[in-house]
């Protein structure tokens, strides 16, 4: 037999919990928005430059916090506020791609096999995308032998012929400064497609870059 005391108990820790029931969905959505907006972020593709590695509607989740202590690495797949000269349409104001040269970076294309090199080191790019129009065609559309201004990152898609990157802005304006991107601009990093779950795939930094030595 439960006694007054017991009931008043039970009664009093239900209320408690009521009570507190908004200051912790308020808590809950204070630490979601701050989560957003400075650690991870989700991002959604809207185009086919990054195609296969990434294609349209596909969703990732961006790191927004791991630059704030170091740069940007080669072969990560970046998110960046884009120069406004690269967009073809002014609400796109995020752009993903990859990192191919750090500030400092000669950067050529293409060899004899028709890789881009970077130092002098050939990239070996098995995730471009294999398009039946561009078959054994180079690792770019257009030959190219740039260093890369300090401060700033040369991008490309890895659907090279269909990608407003550096290099296609290079071949707009000619100018080093409007090809590549300022290191302030950069989000995150994108380090997992999560969408859809049967694409599934963690955004690791392929092994070819490992071989890439510091500018001289």
């Amino acid at each position: 037999m439960i006694d007054e005391q017991t009931k008043s108990k039970k009664s009093g820790s239900s209320g408690s919990f009521w009570r507190e029931l908004p200051i912790l969905l308020i808590v809950a959505l204070v630490v979601a928005f701050l989560v957003r907006a400075f650690v991870v972020q989700t991002f959604f593709i809207p185009s086919q430059s990054m195609e296969h590695t990434l294609n349209i509607d596909d969703r990732v989740l961006v790191n927004k916090l791991v630059y704030d202590f170091r740069d940007p690495h080669r072969g990560e797949v970046i998110v960046f506020v884009s120069p406004e000269s690269w967009r073809s349409d002014p609400t796109e104001k995020d752009f993903i791609k990859r990192v191919i040269g750090q500030p400092g970076d000669h950067i050529t294309c293409c060899d004899a096999q028709g890789r881009i090199q970077v130092n002098g080191h050939p990239l070996d790019e098995p995730y471009i995308l294999p398009n039946s129009d561009h078959t054994g065609q180079p690792a770019a559309p257009q030959p190219f032998d740039i260093v890369v201004p300090a401060g700033r990152l040369w991008v490309m898609g890895d659907n090279r012929y269909s990608s407003g990157d550096s290099l296609q802005n290079w071949r707009a304006h000619n100018d080093i400064q409007q090809a590549t991107i300022d290191e302030k601009d950069v989000v995150g990093r994108a380090f997992v497609l999560f969408w859809p779950f049967s694409r599934m795939t963690w955004l690791s930094v392929p092994d070819t870059y490992e071989g890439v030595p510091s500018p001289s």
